[in-house]
């Protein structure tokens, strides 16, 4: 694999900051991108507007392996500095870790493929995948095989995923003065807070399940009885009845006083990644990486991906095959520069035992 082209490719993608709330940035990032392809493999990918949001297509209109990636990334333009910075084996830069690294050896990775393949990255998977659900759930209904180019984890792929829910819960109570006459009013901060000890008691660590409020948001004034609160609640778990046993507990909550009212929005996200969907291509994988000369290795993980939505369409699933490194969303994410080749490298080879099967 050409390194040095590689890497200044990789730079130019990550020195195009691309927040998934930013349209403009996303829609730059997925022009940038399909320059990079006519680069590297002759031709550009062809850009998709899928309700709305920018998506990025090369290869078979029909695929039967699809690598699936995203662009976006949870950095805001100028938070991560510097932009781009090289170190030994280091390389820094928003976005590098999850994914950038992995769409760019991708690309590469294709280099000299003949066969039935696409490779899709979308721009709203980091907010949740509203936009491109539909798009990867259809055409990984018909695939032979959905390879997903997130990060690895210490350099093993992903053959579990917690699926997702979240919610936000709302209460309704009612103001009075705190000081003068406080048995006036229904105390919001109150009714949340009951709400929350009942949340912790719907964990199940046998599942995984973990059930974690997170942003909670109440009252006004110091001297005034809360008549408003919120809390957002984020669901995990490796067992989708256990995500629909807790949605139904969280709709089933009920108000301590009878004059506060509650609200209940949100619901099931990505559903889980389970073994059944990634076994037989992870043993194909891990042959093909012995034939190479290293052992590959597996790894089950908290984070969902739009590989759980393909594996649910009916998909075998393979996930974290792309870049080496660490850092996800945190300032300190990097990637490895001498296995950008080499992983891309591995990638070719495990597309073209596919496609010859």
């Amino acid at each position: 694999m050409p390194k040095d082209s590689l890497l200044k490719n990789l730079e130019a993608l990550v020195r195009c900051e691309s927040p998934s709330e930013d349209l403009a940035a996303c829609s730059e990032v997925i022009n940038l991108a399909s320059e990079i392809a006519q680069d590297v493999l002759g031709h550009p990918g062809r850009i998709l507007n899928i309700k709305g949001r920018p998506v990025f297509w090369w290869g078979d209109e029909n695929p039967q392996i699809i690598l699936l990636g995203h662009l976006d990334t949870v950095w805001p333009k100028g938070s991560f500095e510097p932009i781009w910075d090289v170190t030994d084996d280091i390389a820094r830069g928003p976005g590098i870790f999850d994914m950038k690294a992995g769409f760019i050896q991708a690309l590469y990775a294709l280099k000299g493929v003949d066969g039935s393949v696409a490779l899709i990255a979308t721009t709203d998977e980091e907010t949740g995948s509203a936009a491109s659900r539909e798009l990867i759930e259809e055409v990984s209904r018909n695939s032979r095989a959905v390879l997903v180019l997130e990060a690895a984890v210490d350099g093993k792929v992903k053959i579990g995923r917690k699926g997702t829910a979240m919610y936000q819960v709302t209460v309704h109570g009612k103001a009075a003065h705190a000081g003068l006459e406080p048995e006036k009013g229904v105390n919001a901060t109150t009714e949340i807070a009951t709400i929350v000890l009942q949340l912790e008691a719907l964990e199940d660590s046998s599942h995984g399940t973990t059930v974690v409020p997170t942003v909670l948001r109440s009252g006004n004034t110091t001297n005034t009885v809360p008549d408003h609160a919120t809390l957002d609640i984020d669901i995990r778990s490796y067992s989708q009845l256990e995500l629909v046993r807790v949605d139904q507990s969280i709709r089933a909550l009920k108000p301590q006083s009878s004059d506060a009212r509650i609200e209940i929005s949100g619901g099931l996200n990505r559903p889980p990644l389970e073994l059944a969907s990634t076994q037989s291509l992870y043993e194909r994988a891990a042959k093909v990486a012995r034939a190479m000369g290293f052992e590959l290795g597996a790894a089950s993980v908290g984070g969902a991906s739009d590989g759980n939505f393909a594996a649910a369409a009916g998909a075998n699933v393979l996930d974290g095959l792309g870049a080496v490194g660490a850092g996800a969303h945190a300032l300190s994410e990097w990637a490895s520069v001498k296995e950008l080749s080499a992983r891309s490298e591995f990638l070719h080879q495990f597309i073209k035992e596919l496609l010859h099967e």
